[in-house]
């Protein structure tokens, strides 16, 4: 289940992260769509970064050995829509794409996946989730910047 809590006025493509969610997991996930302030506002409270980022992963945490079907959200991702924005002009593909892969970023990370200290398995499941939704190509080269 995907809740999203949009605070711009960016139309989003619900249906499509909604499908991403489903496939990748059968937990509650929140998106909030904000402005570069506000993701900035928690990059500086959560991560001591005081500046903007284009997405944030907050995972529920617990020490309870979660089932796959648990009933305990899986977390909160964060997006700043100024990024959004930003890189579909740089990269050259539509606003709706870059959001979609900074979910499935975002989300990835939820589930515990990390390409700072991982041997590419995380970009590797992102290019095939990529592929798998019929996602511009320009994302799969998007994803050598993360």
């Amino acid at each position: 289940m995907l809740t999203i809590e949009n605070l711009t006025t960016f139309h989003i493509n619900k249906k499509q992260l909604e499908k991403i969610t489903e496939e990748l997991t059968s937990r509650e996930v929140d998106l909030t769509i904000c402005y570069n302030d506000t993701i900035q506002t928690y990059n500086r409270e959560y991560r001591n970064i005081d500046r903007a980022t284009d997405v944030l992963s907050f995972p529920i945490e617990s020490e309870i050995n979660l089932s796959h079907d648990s009933i305990i959200p899986l977390g909160s991702i964060v997006v700043s829509i100024e990024y959004v924005k930003e890189r579909a002009v740089e990269f050259n593909h539509g606003e709706d794409d870059e959001l979609t892969l900074l979910f499935i970023h975002g989300l990835l990370h939820l589930l515990g996946y990390d390409h700072e200290v991982d041997s590419g398995e995380m970009r590797a499941k992102e290019k095939e989730l990529i592929e798998q939704f019929h996602l511009p190509e320009s994302l799969i080269i998007r994803t050598e910047d993360f």
